[in-house]
């Protein structure tokens, strides 16, 4: 059954009602900023952390809407995008998600009809993004006010986020899975606007990309991240 068919009426409040959302993003902080902006548009949301968890939600139930991180610690995002915009798969409405507005060309070539560059605070834009892919019959006639407030996400998602990459520290024993944490590092630094940590993570992967030494990056890293985690508030 087209998911489609069966969506409540929305109203002008709650323009996604009836949606439900799958989101596939490794960071809470980042996952719990798409989840206020589905709940106050209306949308039900399901989140999977990863490739394999995403193919396990897929298996029992088939969403209107997929939000695609494109840095999966178990793959890249580009693969499930492109499998949900070609064959049986298919859905009506997959965006990308990315903290690196350089991956756009790749996420549309995978066949994503939205980017959204992180952070994604803007209730407006992220509203007017998903509306715009859907069948006109499922769309709110008539103007109606533009939500103009911003998301702000729980800090303590942040500070969970923070104690994981900690431990993904502590346990890396290869180049792959460094790269993977200077990568989810950056997202999620750029999503809570943590200048000074999303600058580490940066020169940590220029450094991965450049095969070059890392051992004083690795140490500054762990040093912020013990600060983090630290700390009552994450920022």
């Amino acid at each position: 059954m087209d998911p489609l068919e069966t969506i409540a009426a929305p109203t002008a409040s709650r323009p996604m009602l009836g949606l439900t959302v799958l989101v596939v993003e490794d960071s809470l902080y980042a996952s719990e900023a798409l989840r206020l902006l589905c709940l106050r548009s209306g949308a039900r949301i399901r989140r999977a952390d990863c490739l394999r968890s995403a193919h396990r939600h897929l298996q029992v139930y088939r969403p209107s809407v997929a939000v695609v991180d494109l840095g999966l610690p178990d793959g890249s995002g580009a693969e499930l995008i492109g499998e949900l915009t070609r064959g049986a798969a298919r859905l009506g409405v997959v965006a990308a998600m990315s903290g690196d507005p350089g991956t756009e060309a790749a996420a549309r070539e995978a066949g994503a009809q939205i980017f959204f560059e992180k952070p994604m605070t803007s209730l407006a834009a992220f509203q007017q993004a998903i509306l715009a892919q859907l069948p006109e019959e499922y769309r709110r006639s008539g103007p109606r006010a533009l939500p103009a407030e911003p998301i702000e996400p729980d800090p303590v998602a942040y500070k969970d986020d923070m104690a994981h990459a900690a431990e993904l520290l502590q346990e890396a024993t290869d180049r792959q899975t460094l790269f993977y944490l200077g990568q989810f590092l950056q997202g999620v630094a750029r999503c809570a606007g943590d200048e000074e940590l999303q600058a580490a993570a940066d020169h940590l992967s220029s450094r991965l990309a450049e095969d070059q030494p890392i051992r004083s990056d690795l140490g500054q890293l762990a040093g912020l991240l013990q600060a983090r985690v630290g700390q009552r508030m994450a920022i």
